[in-house]
């Protein structure tokens, strides 16, 4: 009876996107007041059933409800109740569920917190947000239904959930992931809103900017668990693989770090505005080109949900409708839109644009990378392979580049800069940054070659001035802190007196310093050995020894492992006792291997024991990891700073009744000169 149940909440669930996508926008198109006024009940209306069809899927879980196709496949009454709680969305149409869930969620959150935009604004935005729902509803009602059920042979246990998927990973992973794909949404729902009444003035830039850096911080962690996630689970100690759906979440993640440097242009000199919204519905597009990648079955990936050709072309089809009815809807209106601005070739009009060109050239890298093999193959011109190599050597002079200029951009004004100026601030990070990149590669490459040529080939160019980049960024954002909290009042004074859009700028970018020095380091310095070991053998890793002390066995939930111990040791001091797994699951026989990590803030240790060689022997991976955990750290302060700067006091200020006023007409598309600042 529940499983139907959750069916008929869905197909409810559907006739209520369809209402909040034609009446608010109805209303809002003839001026009708009442008919706007249905926007937000239907959006709650859409959550709480939406709602009720995930609280029935889990319940099947949690109580091994094998009647259920989905449960069945999926789960196993020997899972601990948190791995079956997290399996609700491990496969593809619980994980598409959720998808749903949190679109709903977004949807109710913009008609919860948006009560002091105009009504005609706020209806077109759900609405459009409504017709998004409806495409996903039909999708999941039409070719991913998760409450199907196996009738009359219900099976007596389930076929357990994939070992990879049974970690702590999978419970915070995808939902932080799907948090930001979804939050995307409302950003392209606000640029649909604004091109269909022509206000794309610097109001509707403060409007959608604070529902972009939220999506934006969630993408961003949900990108950096999937990353910590594969180093320790995978056994193979990467924190990127360029693998296609990787590749995918990325690109939103590229295109929405432009768009939130572009609607900051465009809040403060009302500049860039066509630009803005382009960017907007190519960042949520991105984000359905992901789901595609991964439903679809065109690619073959740890990371893959489904291979379902039907499901793929259902997902092409909606993508191809977004795209092609946004764009038709940009041609009409963006084109009269005009913006008369003055400003310097040294102003920051200037440099976030040159920064979103550079964004723009590598996710056009990336995607390419990532698409053109696929369109190969099914055109059939060949097998063509595009992998590590291409990438590190095409995006690391692009992410070099983005660092560069955003450490020169920090010091530019509005409007004008005079280059005099610009020069004096420069003088600091420039040598701080030399020096610091200097000492870093020549404290740990090597110098066996004699000579200038010798010196490069050893250290590693592009490892030189991927150091340089990060300490550029950090030293002029700490220059530009310490310029900013002067005061006669004392340092203290003048650092309180900013506000936290500032700071979440400045976290902002030591974050993505953070990320690019890590991952520097850590690709040019890590050592990794692959070597046969047996109890009592000892193998050296850079400065650590490593002791294969022992080996034994334990019983888990649902599966059996074998346990090494490794002692690892530093000049003869201990320094940590690590105990790697290689597990065998009972219902799929599969086995997993589980890494022994030592992590620390300046490097990580680890090992993972893979295939025996013989009866007393086995392959095992060790690996010294410098600096890898700031990737995952500057990610990590990365999202605080997108946060942190929702938070400032301007997004949360009461208009006035003349502002309110205001913003409730419908103007023509404007064609004044841009305003100096808001």
């Amino acid at each position: 009876m529940f499983p139907e149940l959750g069916q008929v909440t869905l197909i409810i669930a559907l006739l209520l996107s369809v209402l909040l996508a034609v009446v608010p926008l109805y209303g809002s198109l003839t001026n009708r007041d009442s008919l706007q006024a249905f926007a937000r009940p239907l959006t709650a209306g859409q959550f709480v059933f939406i709602a009720i069809a995930f609280g029935i899927l889990t319940r099947a879980f949690l109580i091994d409800d094998f009647s259920v196709a989905y449960v069945a496949n999926q789960s196993n009454s020997l899972m601990p109740w948190y791995y079956k709680f997290s399996a609700v969305w491990g496969g593809h149409e619980g994980s598409l569920l959720l998808w749903i869930l949190m679109l709903s969620g977004w949807t109710l959150a913009v008609a919860t917190f948006s009560r002091r935009l105009p009504s005609v604004m706020v209806s077109q935005v759900l609405s459009v947000m409504g017709m998004v729902a409806v495409g996903f509803l039909l999708f999941i009602l039409m070719t991913s239904n998760p409450f199907d059920r196996i009738l009359p042979n219900v099976p007596a246990d389930g076929a357990d959930l994939n070992p990879l998927l049974q970690d702590f990973g999978l419970i915070i992973h995808p939902p932080m992931l799907y948090m930001g794909y979804v939050g995307f949404s409302v950003a392209f729902a606000f640029a649909i809103a604004a091109l269909i009444n022509g206000r794309l003035d610097a109001a509707w830039a403060r409007w959608s900017r604070p529902w972009t850096s939220v999506a934006w911080g969630f993408l961003t962690i949900g990108i950096a668990l999937g990353s910590w996630w594969a180093y320790y689970e995978l056994g193979w100690g990467g924190w990127w693989f360029w693998d296609p759906v990787e590749n995918a979440s990325l690109l939103p993640w590229i295109s929405g770090t432009a768009l939130i440097h572009s609607l900051a242009v465009t809040e403060k000199r009302g500049v860039f505005k066509s630009w803005t919204v382009l960017l907007a519905i190519l960042t949520f597009a991105l984000s359905l080109l992901g789901a595609f990648l991964v439903r679809s079955g065109v690619i073959t990936s740890v990371h893959s949900f489904a291979s379902d050709p039907t499901r793929g072309a259902f997902l092409l089809g909606l993508l191809a409708v977004t795209v092609v009815v946004s764009l038709t809807l940009y041609a009409f209106r963006a084109p009269v839109v005009h913006t008369r601005a003055t400003f310097g070739p040294l102003s920051r009009e200037v440099f976030l644009p040159l920064n979103n060109v550079l964004l723009m050239a590598a996710l056009l890298l990336v995607l390419v990378g990532t698409i053109f093999p696929l369109i190969s193959d099914y055109f059939e011109l060949g097998n063509i392979s595009i992998g590590e190599p291409f990438f590190n050597l095409t995006f690391s002079p692009i992410a070099v580049a983005v660092g560069i200029l955003l450490g020169v951009g920090i010091f530019s004004r509005w409007k004008k800069t005079d280059e005099g100026y610009l020069a004096r601030k420069l003088i600091f990070p420039s040598i701080g940054s030399v020096v610091i990149a200097a000492t870093v590669v020549l404290t740990m490459g090597t110098f066996d070659s004699p000579g200038f040529i010798g010196f490069l080939d050893d250290i590693q160019l592009w490892a030189f001035f991927g150091v340089l980049s990060a300490s550029w960024v950090i030293l002029a954002t700490l220059q530009d802190l310490w310029t900013k909290s002067s005061s006669r009042h004392g340092r203290l004074h003048g650092l309180r007196r900013q506000s936290r859009s500032f700071y979440g700028m400045v976290l902002g970018h030591v974050g993505l310093a953070m990320v690019i020095a890590g991952a520097t380091v850590v690709n040019n310095f890590g050592i990794e050995r692959n070597v046969r070991m047996s109890p009592g053998d000892v193998a050296q890793v850079g400065d650590y020894q490593f002791s294969f002390a022992s080996v034994g066995e334990r019983e888990g939930p649902n599966f059996t492992a074998l346990v090494a111990r490794f002692d690892i040791s530093r000049n003869g001091e201990p320094v940590a006792t690590l105990y790697p797994e290689r597990r065998r699951y009972v219902v799929q026989r599969n086995m997993m291997t589980e890494a022994g990590i030592d992590g620390g803030f300046l490097r990580d240790i680890f090992v993972a024991v893979a295939e025996p060689v013989d009866s007393n022997a086995w392959a095992v991976r060790l690996q010294y990891k410098p600096l890898v955990r700031w990737t995952w750290l500057g990610a990590l302060v990365m999202a605080i700073g997108g946060f942190l700067a929702v938070s400032d006091r301007r997004y949360r200020i009461r208009d006035t009744a003349t502002e309110r006023k205001k913003a409730s007409a419908t103007p023509l598309p404007e064609s004044r000169p841009a305003e100096a600042g808001v």
